[in-house]
This record gives structure tokens, sequence and C-alpha cells, in this order.
């Protein structure tokens, strides 16, 4: 039966002789990287930040409850007390939904900063990969081309 040729050697030998840089793609790794930390950094700054936000809000809510709270002479000033709290919860809403539409803003602002300059970033690794394939394929079809005039010529002379 016949042994199916082990093309293993001519590989290897192949792949030895093609100069490949991976400087290129050490810099695409590089770029996603430090983007990857740029967000992670917005995130959780952006998740800092509405902490900070929630808790503020809370802590005023409890205050006003303790207001609330508060024993009143009058029935018709429990009516009142509620109705002062009803209202002061509506304001601190809108002030603390404020808040959290500017961190989404910022969030937001920061973000298409962070991708536009990440797009020009892979646009100049793509640019470096494609110049250093093409100077290597240069390469290996001088080492082609002087190896066939080489053989060539052994078998001419």
């Amino acid at each position: 039966m016949a042994k199916a040729p082990d093309f293993t050697k001519g590989f290897q030998d192949m792949m030895q002789n093609l100069p490949m840089d991976t400087s290129s793609l050490t810099e695409a790794f590089k770029s996603q990287s430090q983007l990857g930390e740029r967000m992670s950094r917005v995130a959780l700054h952006a998740a800092e930040r509405s902490t900070e936000v929630s808790a503020a809000w809370a802590k005023d809510t409890i205050a006003r409850m303790a207001e609330l709270a508060t024993s009143k002479e009058q029935p018709a000033d429990y009516a009142k007390a509620m109705s002062d709290f009803a209202s002061a919860a509506a304001e601190l809403a809108a002030e603390h939904m404020s808040a959290y539409a500017e961190i989404a803003k910022k969030v937001q602002m920061e973000t298409v900063d962070l991708l536009m300059n990440a797009g020009k970033d892979v646009q100049g690794d793509m640019q470096r990969m494609a110049e250093n394939a093409s100077a290597n394929v240069q390469k290996a079809t001088r080492q082609v081309q002087d190896a066939a005039s080489n053989l060539t010529n052994k078998t001419q002379g």
C-alpha cells in the first residue's frame, strides 16, 4: 500500500524561510487592550457617579420621611406633611434624574470619542500590517526568483 508523503518538513522549511513581522499584531493587541482599559474606566466612573447620585437621593428621601414621621397636632397637619413630602419627592426625583442624564451624556460623549480614536488606531494598525505583508511577499518573491535563477544556472552550467 502506498504511503502518503509527509509534507511536514517542507512546510516547516517554507515557514522558516518566510519572514514574519509580528510587531504590527503586537501593536494591534496593545491598541485593543488600551481601548478596553479606557472603556472600563468610563464605565466604572459612571457606575461610581451613579451610585453617588442614588445614595444622595436615598439620603434626601430618608431625611424627608423623618419630617413626615413626626407627630402632628391636627389631622390636617398630616395631610399637609404628606403633600409637602410628595412635592419634595417630585422635586428630588427631577434633580436626581437630571444628574443621571448628565452621567449618561458624559458616558456617551466619552465612548464616542474613544471609539473614534480607536477607529483611527485600527486603521493605522491595518495599514502597517498590509505594508509588512507586502514587504514580506516582495522579499519572499525575490528569494524564490534568486533560488530559481541559481538552480537554472547550475543546471545549464
